[in-house]
């Protein structure tokens, strides 16, 4: 019997059904995708892309009807992806799936549909009531995020020894990585022993804590940000931790953008997802790129078959 994995394919007005349905004669080979849709909707997606929809592609019926509109920001479109997700993740905690893998949601259609979460991690937390981490990459790199989604004016205040501590060891026992994790400083030049700013002090004695509970040098820094993804630096690396959103990605996506992955940590079920949004320009125009779906499913299979 093949891995039974969940698949939520995202704003029907991005690319996520395109990635979905030429991805599917690949996966299905590797696991049982079961696709958080419905038939009506589906057969508008492929008319669209001129793509027949595969005899065997099993379905677990989502209600829900609209018009697509390539490109387009639409409340019906955000809703209806919102309810697919959701689905897959209750087929996943009930373990009729053994993973979920997510296509990109529109944050903004969530936002008109009057959904409040700013996307699949954020509702994720509340659901399962759980400190998630968001963590992407690839087995050459992976990057986790300190803090997400939120105003760079407010990432100075979030950084806290006790919530840091707490993050450094969640992301430890989620990932137990072989080799040290860099931890990233926030300011420039890592604060310059706080000629620029101070926040590297707390960073430092999170760290230090973390290293104490855990009983060994897993964690080292505040590392100088504009060092860190250089190729002499990051040679020696698994993993990095990011204080803030672009501080991390923006390097990350700069050397491996296509293939990249995110992964959601801390969690009682096993979510993948692309790293890369619902690329509204080229929706259904059949250019949209597959490795990353293709590595989030695979990164899903490799970690049930560790149990």
């Amino acid at each position: 019997m093949k891995p039974v994995i969940a698949i939520s394919l995202g704003d029907f007005n991005g690319i996520g059904p395109e990635i979905a349905l030429r991805s599917h004669d690949t996966i299905k080979e590797w696991c049982t995708p079961l696709y958080m849709t419905n038939i009506k909707i589906l057969q508008k997606a492929a008319k669209l892309l001129h793509i027949d929809i595969p005899k065997d592609l099993e379905i677990e019926y989502v209600s829900g009807d609209f018009a697509i509109r390539p490109g387009r920001v639409s409340k019906k479109s955000g809703k209806y992806s919102f309810k697919a997700f959701k689905k897959g993740v209750e087929f996943t905690t009930n373990g009729i799936a053994q993973a979920l893998v997510t296509l990109p949601v529109h944050k903004e259609a969530w936002m008109k549909a009057g959904i409040p979460y700013k996307g699949h991690t954020d509702y994720l937390r509340h659901r399962f009531k759980k400190d998630a981490i968001m963590m992407l990459g690839s087995p050459r790199l992976f990057v986790a995020l300190y803090t997400e989604h939120i105003p760079l004016k407010e990432v100075p205040k979030a950084i806290k020894t006790k919530k840091l501590k707490k993050f450094l060891l969640d992301f430890y026992k989620n990932t137990r990585p072989k080799k040290p994790v860099a931890v990233l400083g926030l300011n420039p030049h890592a604060g310059d022993n706080g000629v620029l700013g101070n926040e590297e002090k707390y960073i430092s004695k999170a760290i230090g804590l973390a290293n104490e509970t855990i009983g060994k040098e897993i964690f080292f820094g505040p590392v100088v940000p504009d060092i860190a993804f250089t190729p002499n630096f990051r040679k020696n690396l698994t993993h990095i931790v990011a204080m803030y959103h672009d501080q991390g990605l923006a390097p990350l996506k700069a050397l491996y953008f296509d293939e990249s992955i995110n992964v959601s940590l801390n969690l009682p079920i096993l979510r993948t997802s692309v790293d890369h949004g619902t690329a509204f320009d080229i929706a259904y125009k059949n250019r949209a790129n597959t490795l990353s779906y293709l590595n989030a499913v695979k990164y899903a299979l490799s970690h049930i078959k560790k149990g």
